[in-house]
């Protein structure tokens, strides 16, 4: 059975001395925050409301979907729940553009090793293989 490639709410788990299903009921983008507490040791508060930034891309980097933001930081994302707020720099949710059917690009990468599973969206500007135009294909 091949690696699946990795979302949000299977990276960001709770720590071992809570029980397994103590994030149940936490939003997909929001697991980071509850992962960064608690290995931190201190409180940490999402931001309220959205930043004004639109496109904001989402990717597959060597087996994770991730976005990454303006201090250059990055974090593991999903797209159950396509949003973005940064732990680091505190830069505020931003929504994400996930692919149309992002099974069908996961699985498009089944079959090459995890840490060679790297997908960037068409039109991202920071694709660094990005369509010629006029040609079939793509990765949207």
């Amino acid at each position: 059975m091949p690696i699946a490639v990795v979302r949000a709410e299977a990276y960001y788990r709770p720590p071992t001395s809570l029980p397994p299903d103590a994030w149940a009921g936490v939003p997909a983008a929001e697991l980071v925050w509850k992962w960064v507490e608690s290995r931190l040791g201190r409180r940490l508060v999402p931001p309220e409301g959205n930043v004004e930034q639109t496109p904001y891309w989402a990717r597959i980097n060597q087996n994770r979907w991730v976005a990454d933001c303006i201090c250059r930081s990055a974090q593991v994302v999903s797209p159950a729940d396509p949003r973005f707020a940064c732990t680091e720099c505190g830069w505020g949710w931003v929504d994400l553009v996930f692919p149309a059917d992002p099974a069908a690009v996961e699985a498009s990468l089944a079959s090459l090793p995890p840490y060679l599973r790297n997908w960037w969206h068409d039109l991202d500007p920071a694709n660094p293989s990005p369509p010629v135009v006029g040609e079939e294909g793509g990765g949207a």
